[in-house]
């Protein structure tokens, strides 16, 4: 049987990862998005757990043989489907044991080439928390500050598509950090350890030591970012702020959580509005709501962004000193100056 380390398992060319967890153990995290093929269902996993504590190891083993047996084929079937894709397969468990082990162990002595992840899934964990604590002494963030609206995701996204290195946190948080941040989101937001895991294979299977990040506060969402990768934010280093016009910014958030949404959306932001009463008072909070009800969608969030965000957040823009201001009103021409920037900042000629 060939195991594998889990740095040596991420360097592999073309792998597919194959988590035999169960449902609810693949869901908290993965490796890499990986393949979830459950040796046992959450049910069953409890039991054989309970067997084997109460009376043994063989007693266990056998009731795995009970739940496990059916579903042999099905494994046999998907994993000479992936063979067929990926040059290798590293399948992994909890702790790199029995669950692991046994499949390896049946699939090799079928020809199936694969690897067993040394330690499983908790090496991986650990893995993953060392190289976060100690990957910014190497790598510097060039952190995109500016107001709300300002294109910020934008900006980021466009650097995506020419491959150019960065972290998008509320893309992978699936929140944009406010009160309405859930909205432009479909999806359901990740446990800390997968936004944490997201990361760091950002990080990990980055090309450059520098890398484009939003500026953020601590909590993004649900989840809240690593500690050092936070101080990595904040820290002196490279700090770009972007700018563009007002017109732009309402255009842009109207996009994001107004056009692009259906009508049913408008009854989500009245109800995001409403918990501003505190805030701001009953008067403004029924205007901004009368304005969203009458379809005035550009002025309430013109209203927004000049009466209560660019107030809220002015401080944090103007607390850092800036290697270079960008104005986002020509998109293109700010992505070509983000790009240069982001191979100076890699030549250290900045």
């Amino acid at each position: 049987m060939k195991i594998i380390k889990v740095k040596d398992a991420l360097e592999l060319e073309n792998t597919i990862f194959i988590d035999v967890r169960t449902e609810s153990e693949y869901n908290e995290d993965s490796i890499l998005n990986a393949f979830n093929m459950p040796l046992f269902k959450d049910n069953e996993h409890n039991e054989v757990g309970t067997i084997y504590k109460m009376q043994g190891k063989h007693e266990a083993i056998q009731k795995g043989f009970d739940y496990v047996a059916y579903k042999l084929k099905d494994i046999y079937l998907q994993t000479t489907r992936l063979a067929s894709e990926y040059e290798n397969i590293v399948v992994y468990c909890a702790r790199g044991g029995m669950r692991s082990g046994s499949i390896v162990n049946l699939l090799s002595t079928l020809g199936v080439n694969v690897y067993q992840l040394e330690g499983g899934y908790k090496a991986y964990r650990n893995f993953v928390l060392d190289y976060l604590e100690t990957i910014m002494d190497t790598k510097k963030f060039i952190v995109v500050h500016g107001l709300t609206g300002v294109g910020k995701t934008d900006l980021l996204k466009m650097l995506e598509e020419k491959n150019v290195d960065n972290i998008d946190l509320e893309g992978i948080a699936k929140n944009s950090g406010s009160t309405f941040g859930f909205i432009t989101f479909d999806e359901k937001p990740p446990t800390q350890k997968r936004f944490e895991t997201n990361i760091f294979e950002e990080l990990f299977f980055s090309k450059t030591d520098a890398l484009f990040i939003e500026s953020e506060s601590k909590r993004v969402g649900h989840v809240c970012i690593p500690n050092e990768i936070y101080e990595g934010i904040v820290r002196e280093g490279y700090h770009l702020l972007l700018e563009c016009s007002l017109e732009n910014r309402v255009n842009r958030l109207c996009r994001d959580y107004i056009y692009d949404k259906d009508k049913k959306n408008i009854n989500v932001l009245k109800d995001c509005i409403s918990k501003f009463r505190k805030r701001l008072g009953h008067k403004k909070v029924d205007e901004y709501i009368n304005l969203l009800e009458e379809g005035k969608y550009e002025g309430l969030v013109e209203k927004y962004l000049v009466e209560y965000y660019d107030p809220l957040y002015m401080h944090s823009v103007e607390k850092y000193t800036y290697n270079k201001v960008i104005n986002f009103d020509n998109m293109d021409k700010a992505l070509d100056e983000a790009i240069k920037f982001h191979k100076a900042a890699t030549e250290g000629a900045i």
